[in-house]
């Protein structure tokens, strides 16, 4: 009897690369263009993964919608600026999660697929500096979802791969990708490296916490090993 087609979904920013110092700078920067305290480090890092516009509501609780449409599109042009006066390229993947994703892709069982807050002209940057967009046969963004921990974007990966949900696995650095996978009915595996901590990931429901990319083959196996 064949192996049953497996879908394993990584979140991107936090998890497979670290981009946390760009968001900073340019949520900064957008706070400051609408007259708002700019947040702290760890504030910032607590809404990364979140849609943009959810991720400035948070951050500026007070603000009118106009005003976060605006806050948003500060945060976008400062991005861009960063993109093409410093490249994205200096934000690293994890150690390991090339590899990682190498060697899942070469899995014929196995189908890998994205589900990220980024916009996609955000994923399309990060896969050309990368190199691992042709990893991907699923590719889900904010652009057409509801924000994360809405299960939307992974419903979406089961439609385009024709997996099933007990056989889905979600991986992410926050409390957003775990709820977002257990919505959906996937098993968790959170990780350790991210923006939030062991603690909130678990509470969120992950399944499996890993401390590197050289934990994931033995975290999956055991995933897909229970009934």
């Amino acid at each position: 009897m064949s192996a049953p087609l497996r879908l394993v979904a990584f979140d991107m920013d936090g998890t497979l690369i670290d981009s946390a110092a760009f968001i900073q700078r340019a949520m900064v920067y957008a706070c400051d263009k609408v007259g708002h305290v700019a947040p702290t480090p760890d504030a910032v890092r607590s809404i990364i993964g979140l849609s943009l516009p959810e991720a400035v509501r948070r951050l500026m609780p007070d603000l009118a919608e106009t005003e976060v449409a605006e806050a948003a599109q500060r945060y976008k042009d400062c991005f861009i600026e960063l993109r093409e006066t410093q490249g994205e390229g200096t934000v690293s993947m994890y150690d390991g999660a090339h590899s990682a994703l190498q060697d899942l892709h070469a899995q014929d069982e196995v189908l890998l697929g994205l589900a990220t807050g980024k916009a996609m002209r955000g994923v399309d940057h990060a896969f050309a500096q990368h190199g691992i967009g042709d990893y991907f046969v699923t590719v889900q963004t904010a652009d057409g979802h509801p924000s994360k921990p809405h299960p939307s974007m992974l419903h979406q990966t089961l439609r385009d791969t024709g997996a099933e949900a007990r056989h889905g696995v979600m991986i992410g650095d926050t409390s957003y990708d775990i709820e977002m996978g257990v919505a959906a009915g996937f098993k968790t595996i959170g990780v350790s490296w991210g923006y939030h901590s062991d603690e909130v990931l678990l509470r969120s429901g992950a399944d499996i916490l890993i401390g590197d990319y050289n934990q994931l083959p033995q975290a999956l196996e055991d995933l897909w090993s229970r009934k």
